[in-house]
């Protein structure tokens, strides 16, 4: 990867409008879905928001080297049809000329950093849809904490709505991201009960004045059947950090029979498994679509 670095680096030093040449010259995607009809993208967006940690490792993936290697062996594999990402990462992988034929995403709000006392105030400090369409992108996501306790939750709501019509007016993907939240001890908790998703869903669903192009990264959790039951959108299943990989995998092709379960969005169980063997996880997760 040394050399891969020195290349991007003297690329952002000597020649900053190399990015956007290598944006303007990739081959697209056909599709957002692969050949097996379903969705297989790799998530590396959390060192923007702060949240670096795999399992016991805090500044797992604050080594960007190490990142970009991993990421660059998972886009290698069969079946994998896109990546979400930051600028900052995105760019490096198009200098690195691995996003051909590849679904491309860009994570659009960082500013609620993971343990911050302003994490719901959930500011657009990433990609916009204007910077999404001129880059050749196929989609936006938002990360949407809907936490009834705390009174920045309305201006989130406004600013993924403002997201998810300027993405819709450019027939771009509007992947949004909800969760049900609320404050314990300080931090912000997900509440992943089936009810709580479910609720998510639904206020998440009717965010923004056309919905055509909107879609949904959905935890997978007890009782999918319902929580997928819960719109028409189009939904792909969060993978998250994963403890137990063999119950994770099973939920995750349980989820995949409902009609509306288009594939997977999966991060760090993929990139940082157990063992080490990326290849052999990414691999195993294509199995399941």
């Amino acid at each position: 990867m040394s050399e891969n670095v020195s290349r991007i680096v003297s690329a952002r030093v000597v020649d900053p409008g190399a990015i956007a040449a290598a944006a303007a010259r990739r081959v697209k995607a056909t599709s957002v879905l692969g050949a097996h009809g379903k969705a297989m993208i790799i998530a590396a967006d959390h060192p923007a928001r702060g949240a670096n940690a795999v399992g016991g490792d805090p500044t797992a993936m604050a080594d960007r080297f190490e990142l970009l290697d991993r990421l660059c062996v998972a886009l290698e594999r069969p079946g994998v049809t896109g990546v979400l990402a930051t600028a900052d990462i995105l760019e490096d992988l198009l200098l690195l000329g691995v996003l051909d034929g590849k679904s491309v995403f860009g994570s659009m709000n960082r500013a609620g950093l993971a343990g911050s006392v302003f994490e719901i105030d959930d500011r657009f400090t990433g990609y916009d849809a204007e910077a999404i369409a001129a880059m050749g992108f196929d989609g936006g996501k938002m990360l949407t904490r809907i936490a009834l306790d705390d009174p920045a939750t309305p201006a989130a709501l406004s600013e993924t709505a403002r997201a998810v019509n300027e993405l819709n007016d450019r027939q771009l993907i509007a992947m949004i991201e909800p969760f049900l939240s609320g404050w314990q001890d300080g931090r912000i908790r997900n509440d992943l009960s089936t009810d709580a998703v479910v609720k998510s869903v639904t206020i998440a669903s009717g965010l923004g004045r056309r919905t055509a192009y909107t879609w949904l990264k959905l935890p997978v959790v007890e009782d999918m059947e319902r929580v997928l039951a819960s719109s028409t959108l189009p939904a792909l299943l969060l993978g998250g950090e994963v403890k137990d990989p063999e119950a994770a995998f099973a939920s995750w092709g349980k989820a995949l029979q409902q009609p509306t379960a288009q594939g997977l969005v999966v991060g760090r169980s993929l990139l940082y498994p157990a063992g080490g063997d990326v290849a052999g996880a990414v691999d195993k997760a294509v199995s399941l679509l």
